[in-house]
Formats: C-alpha cells, structure tokens, sequence
C-alpha cells in the first residue's frame, strides 16, 4: 500500500519510529508459540486452536491474557502462571531468537536520518533484556515502553502515546512497526500511522485498519518514509 494511499490530509514529517518487539523486530512469534504449546501442556489443559489464540493475545500482557481465562483466580496466581510462560520462551529464545531480516538496517537507517526509535512492547523486561543483549538494540533505541512502567497494554494506545512524549514528538509525526491488530489498534487510537508486519498473520488481518500505510514481509530494501498522512483522528 502506497503512503498517498493513507488518506486525506496534511502529510507530516516523520520524526520517530517506533516498534513493536516480538513479531516485528524480532522473529519471536514461533518461539512464543512454542512456549505456550508446552505450557498448556505442563498444565494438561486443551490447545486446540492455536491460530485464533494468538490471533486474539498478540499485544496483550500474558497477565491480560490469563485473567480472562481464570476471572475467579488470585493475582499472584495468574502473574506465577504468566512468568512460568516465559520462562519457558526465554530458555528457547536464549539459543534460538534471530531478527527480523532486515530490522538492524532500518533501525540503522533510523538513525541515520536522525530519527527518533522506540521500542514499544508488552513483553516483560526480562524478555527485553534477552533481545536487547542478544542484538545490541541498546545502541540504537532511545527508550522502551512497557507494561512494566504502569502502563495498559493494547490496543489501548498509553504504550504509544507515552514513547512519542518521552521522545518529545508529536503523535502524527511518529510511525508505528506492528505484527498484531491490537497493537494497529493501539496505534490507531494515539494518532499515528503504522506499518503492518506479516511475520504472523496475513495482510488481510488488518484490512480494516485505516491508519495502515504499508504492508511488509521483512524490512529488506525498505526505505523509511520521509512524511506521513493519517487518514482519521484516533478515538479511544
């Protein structure tokens, strides 16, 4: 999709990037996949719709997530359950965790030009940590946000909204890298206009997505925008 495709309006600079972390700078998605087969095995429970569980969780806290399964059961149940879960990812990803093809020379490029870059993510800090030792990313990335700072996960857009007032710009001049709808979603309602990742599901997930400039397989030969147009104001 071309960027005049967008929409209607004034274009802006584009001044900062931000982006999601697994599924769109890392190719974590099946690692994170494989953690939770194992977990609801450990667990004995049923998995049988792999597909539409990650289709509806991507973007959400692992907490989120269980609270919806387990409405009746204790916090500190839930946060012993969602940190067994990536316990369980971190000892794959720690061997297995590769980037994105392409992610290291667009954050470069980002930097380059003088960008802004965020990494705007729900996974938890030790989760971070394993990417950003791996990678290098701390060379490259300005600030991180995440549910651990008190923040709501998506697709409520605070994540977004509080790395664009960290970075001191603008909601319109900031362009968000997403593999998940809640997290289009989450950049819909800051304001921002969003590149979608199909690293995890296919492009026709977010056909509906009016703030979607463009749709990648990888970052290989993608070249950074140097305006933006949002074709709506964001609602929440």
């Amino acid at each position: 999709m071309s960027q005049e495709a967008a929409g209607s309006g004034s274009p802006h600079e584009l001044k900062a990037v931000l982006f999601d972390m697994d599924g769109t700078l890392i190719d974590s998605m099946p690692l994170h996949e494989r953690s939770w087969v194992l977990w609801h095995a450990e667990l004995e429970l049923p998995f049988d719709d792999p597909d539409g569980f990650f289709h509806a969780t991507a973007g959400r806290t692992n907490v989120e997530i269980l609270r919806d399964l387990w409405s009746d059961r204790a916090e500190a149940e839930l946060e012993a359950l969602a940190h067994r879960k990536e316990v369980l990812y971190r000892e794959i990803a720690a061997r297995e965790l590769t980037l994105i093809a392409g992610a290291a020379e667009v954050c470069a490029q980002a930097r380059a030009r003088g960008l802004k870059v965020a990494v705007c993510t729900a996974a938890p800090p030790e989760n971070i940590a394993v990417a950003f030792e791996r990678f290098g990313f701390a060379a490259l990335v300005d600030t991180v946000t995440s549910p651990a700072d008190g923040l709501r996960g998506k697709p409520h857009p605070d994540i977004f909204v509080e790395a664009a007032r960290r970075l001191g710009v603008a909601p319109e001049n900031c362009l968000v890298f997403e593999d998940a709808p809640l997290g289009i979603e989450a950049a819909r309602r800051a304001g921002m206009a969003a590149v979608v990742m199909t690293t995890t599901l296919p492009g026709s997930a977010f056909a509906h997505y009016p703030n979607v400039i463009d749709t990648l397989a990888d970052y290989n030969g993608y070249t950074l925008p140097t305006h933006l147009t949002r074709k709506e104001n964001p609602h929440a």
